[in-house]
């Protein structure tokens, strides 16, 4: 068991080597103590892979450390109301573990998590039954009030992820990702956190308390977004200092239903963790799993490329984090004979409100046949060869709202024209709303992927090529504002020819050059819906919404 202040990877190891009772006195006597700021986000965490249930206090049935897949906290006993408790008195607290329900007693017997246990008979929890059925409860006095219910597929022998929320007077249930329950109850204040087994056995793992709420599918959402998002108005205020927004939903194709994935989630049902340094930063975006990564500050890492797992979301915290020195590699390593998607293919990914500087090679480079990524609100400039590569079947890819600058080499979709058999007919991105700001090429250029939809950018004194369609790729660029681009829009930039639709897009600034745009291509429409701003408000929309600080 680890109780810690920082980032999984660093809490694992202290808990390891200086177990648990040393790990609470550093939270404890805080970080004036120990140097630094204590940006509190993960406050507890166990994956009881150091084989003990230290610092956990159990009442009734039979509790043990186990292997299954990987060591688990398990309760064997089907006839007895079995109960575990760790941490500390925290208020505001989003508990969250890994369920396996084994046997039900019957079909009204639960298990799951509590929070703000005060005590064994005192506290809130998200219980899933034997009958099919997901429960927000308030147990008072050993007394149990059902807050809020929803119907729930619940299998024995099957994994799920169940999350309890509890900020002020709302309490808020999620089970896998999706939100099934909520409520408004001020009984409790704070209290502890707890695992439940009511005569039913079960097993536990990855248990993680945080101070923030973590993602999660809202059970009443509003309408899918059919087009781009509207534009920040100019007198709303800007995001707290600190903020970590780990929510967001995508546009275009990264929000598409293909290849096992009906959209881009990222680290949704993950803990969210946030890390400082780079030796945090390389472990945490290399871990196997969901995770909400918070970055904060701009992290300095050694030149190289650094690999990024499925499931992961990257988030900058304000206006001013990122990394410097190196880049994020989204995909498995290179290998010619591999022309369609493999089962481990890197897959959802979302980086939002990053800022990349001074990459020794690509600041993002996406790689065969990754697919469902979402690069959102970043600003980006000063790197060595690409800001954003996509190439090598890569698809099911959004770039949005993001700034670029001080560059030349762009962005980069296909990387060879011989790259045909990896290629053709993927390479499936839309890029809406970014800032293509004096970036002399590559705005992107493009092979092979079509449908390619170019939407909604603002274009600002390119003075090579804006949009560079070749290598028979198709693309719809619609909906644009070019202010002095020398070539707005090719299809016979270089080498072999592409193909091309230019439809209300706007020329204007100096001596702006006519698109050089012909042929067929099918229609992004195909895929997914999306409503166009009006190319004339553009320029003002992407100039006041494009980059870090506006999520």
């Amino acid at each position: 068991m680890s109780i810690s202040m920082r980032a999984a990877p660093r809490r694992r190891r202290l808990a390891a080597a200086l177990g648990a009772g040393f790990t609470a006195l550093v939270v404890a006597l805080g970080a004036t103590q120990f140097g630094g700021t204590a940006y509190a986000a993960t406050l507890f965490s166990d994956d009881f892979e150091d084989g003990n249930s230290t610092g956990w206090s159990k009442s009734g049935g039979s509790w043990s450390v186990v292997a299954d897949g990987s060591q688990v906290y398990r309760q064997t006993s089907t006839g007895a109301d079995a109960k575990a408790q760790a941490g500390s008195t925290w208020t505001a607290q989003s508990v969250s573990a890994r369920v396996k329900p084994i046997a039900f007693g019957n079909s009204s017997r639960s298990v799951g998590v509590a929070a703000r246990l005060q005590s064994l008979s005192n506290y809130y929890s998200l219980v899933l039954t034997g009958s099919g059925t997901a429960q927000l409860r308030r147990v008072s006095g050993g007394g149990v009030t059902t807050l809020a219910t929803a119907t729930v597929a619940v299998s024995p022998g099957t994994w799920y992820t169940l999350r309890l929320d509890a900020f002020g007077s709302a309490l808020t249930g999620f089970v896998n990702g999706t939100q099934v329950a909520t409520a408004t109850d001020s009984t409790f204040s704070s209290g502890k956190i707890g695992l439940m087994a009511s005569y039913a056995s079960v097993s536990f793992d990855d248990v993680t308390v945080t101070d923030t709420a973590g993602p999660g599918t809202p059970s009443s959402p509003p309408p899918t977004p059919t087009g781009s998002a509207p534009p920040p108005s100019p007198s709303s205020s800007p995001p707290p200092p600190g903020t970590c927004n780990t929510g967001g939903t995508p546009v275009g194709f990264a929000a598409v239903n293909a290849w096992g994935r009906s959209t881009t989630t990222g680290g949704a049902g993950g803990p969210t963790i946030e890390v400082d340094t780079a030796a945090e930063l390389i472990a945490a975006i290399a871990q196997t799993g969901p995770l909400n990564i918070c970055v904060k500050g701009l992290i300095t890492v050694p030149a190289g490329m650094y690999n990024v797992s499925s499931h992961k979301s990257i988030i900058g915290v304000g206006s001013g984090s990122g990394i410097t020195g190196g880049g994020f590699n989204i995909g498995l390593t290179i290998d010619d004979a591999i022309t369609s998607p493999p089962a481990n293919a890197v897959q959802n990914v979302i980086i939002r409100n990053m800022v990349f500087r001074n990459a020794s090679d690509d600041s993002i480079n996406v790689q065969m046949f990754s697919h469902h990524i979402w690069l959102d609100h970043n600003d980006l400039a000063q790197g060595y060869d690409g800001l954003i590569d996509v190439k090598r079947g890569s698809s099911y890819v959004t770039i949005s709202w993001n700034h670029t600058h001080h560059h030349s080499k762009n962005m980069l979709l296909g990387r060879d024209d011989a790259d045909d058999l990896q290629d053709t007919g993927r390479l499936k991105v839309s890029y809406h709303h970014n800032w293509f700001d004096e970036t002399p090429q590559r705005n992107p250029r493009v092979r092979y992927g079509e449908p390619v939809h170019i939407y909604n950018n603002y274009y600002f004194h390119n003075t090579d090529v804006g949009v560079a369609c070749q290598t028979d790729a198709g693309c719809v660029v619609e909906g644009n504002y070019f202010e002095s681009v020398e070539e707005p829009i090719s299809n016979s930039y270089a080498g072999p020819g592409g193909r091309c639709v230019a439809r209300n897009n706007i020329y204007t600034g100096n001596e702006p050059g006519a698109p050089d745009c012909s042929g067929t291509v099918e229609e992004p429409s195909a895929y997914y819906g999306y409503v166009l701003d009006n190319p004339a408000d553009v320029k003002a929309i992407v100039m006041a919404g494009a980059g870090v600080g506006k999520i």
